[in-house]
């Protein structure tokens, strides 16, 4: 489970944004909105948490600084080449910030045991890392490395607690590669576990990583998880009683890269194509529809069905950019409970959203105010991630109107025309 994330000088996130899961001493749903975890420096964490802003405000730069930390994570140490540069790209509207490198750390629990990893990083190469293992309470430092600008080297420090060769996997690191994803390339056990939480466990979904509609098409294709689907798509007022998936193969192009010659070639294959046809049932009767037939929002939450319920199944931590959009607000709020259930989530799976529907704010027992948070963009064009437990609102308060007259900051600043003549 997510612990906690740290960015600087990301963006728009200038100054240092910390997210954290861990829930507050307050024991308002308790039982279904958070997750014990056996652990006395966060004895207990959320399962969700939204995020609100305006338009431009840096919600989505939140997302995105999570998405590139875990694409460096994932490909430092395959994908990027030496020499090769980042297209990272630090606060830019001062000098100073523009020249400073940018900053990641992220913080989770994985069986039992707290892991809590960061680096520091320009377009040219990794500044500094790190990792803390946390089996007591007492955190063990498995390694350190920072960039020596004097001796124009990486300086290595490691701990006891990593086991393997280390001096291998130091050699093999460049300098714009992690360490972490050196080792594992090179059979790092110990390691592992922290790269596959990047890899497995984290998913994230934004204009730049779309939603994957295979993922639903399989499960569809087996009795259990079309069951599964068509209940979810049931529970959400939607008159669908079955799918069914009619797969075939199709004449197709594929790109393939000859790694000797040098050359790419585009080759003729076989491929396969599904097509979905929705049987809907009422009083009235019944009727089979194509997946165009069907509405956006529909279509949106099948392809959103699939993933969701992998991740419930699995305890995995899922983050959404806009996960309003062209879904209906009370859908939204049946996914949030999905992860408030304690039957349904039962392996500690985590979802945290961005969202501009602030009548989520008031929803009965939706949130508890642990598990809001507000981006605002200053006039400096800086943003800065507050959470509303820092305003200390009273139980009864009234959110959503307090929200929009900006009681809480994350509203657009708005002149009265917006800049219109009439």
């Amino acid at each position: 489970m997510l612990i906690e994330f740290r960015v600087k000088n990301f963006r728009s996130l200038r100054d240092e944004q910390v997210l954290s899961l861990v829930a507050s001493k307050d024991k308002t749903l308790q039982d279904t909105h958070t997750q014990a975890t056996g652990i006395s420096a966060a004895p207990a964490l959320l399962r969700s948490a939204v995020v609100y802003g305006a338009n431009a405000s840096g919600k989505s730069n939140l997302i995105k600084a999570l998405q590139y930390m875990r694409g460096v994570v994932t490909e430092s140490a395959t994908a990027i080449q030496p020499g090769q540069t980042f297209a990272v790209q630090p606060f830019r509207l001062d000098a100073d910030s523009a020249s400073q490198p940018c900053e990641f750390e992220i913080t989770f629990l994985l069986d039992g045991v707290r892991y809590q990893y960061g680096f520091a990083m320009t377009a040219q190469r990794i500044i500094s890392e790190h990792l803390l293992v946390y089996r007591a309470f007492k955190p063990q430092r498995w390694f350190e490395r920072r960039y020596d600008i004097e001796a124009g080297k990486d300086v290595y420090d490691f701990g006891p607690g990593l086991k393997g060769p280390k001096n291998l996997w130091e050699g093999a690191t460049r300098p714009n590669s992690l360490f972490l994803s050196m080792a594992v390339q090179l059979n790092s056990e110990a390691l592992r576990p922290v790269f596959d939480w990047f890899v497995n466990r984290l998913v994230i979904f934004n204009e730049q990583n779309q939603l994957n509609p295979q993922i639903s098409i399989q499960m569809l294709k087996q009795a259990d998880g079309r069951k599964e689907i068509c209940n979810f798509l049931s529970s959400a007022d939607i008159s669908i009683a079955d799918i069914d998936v009619e797969t075939r193969k199709v004449p197709g192009q594929a790109v393939h890269f000859d790694l000797v010659a040098g050359k790419t070639e585009v080759r003729t294959e076989e491929m396969e194509e599904h097509k979905l046809r929705f049987h809907h049932i009422t009083e009235q009767g019944k009727a089979v529809f194509d997946l165009m037939d069907e509405s956006n929002g529909t279509r949106n939450l099948l392809f959103l069905a699939g993933p969701v319920l992998d991740i419930l199944r699995k305890g995995l931590t899922l983050v959404i950019d806009e996960l309003d959009t062209s879904l209906h607000t009370l859908l939204v709020r049946e996914m949030v409970r999905l992860f408030h259930s304690p039957e349904i989530n039962t392996g500690g799976a985590q979802l945290i959203f961005t969202t501009h529907d602030t009548s989520l704010l008031d929803a009965p027992d939706l949130f508890r105010r642990d598990q809001v948070w507000f981006v605002e963009k200053d006039r400096d064009q800086t943003s800065t991630l507050v959470g509303l437990s820092e305003f200390s609102p009273r139980k009864n308060e009234a959110l959503e109107r307090g929200y929009l007259m900006g009681r809480y900051g994350g509203v657009p600043f708005l002149s009265h025309t917006l800049g219109l003549k009439l």
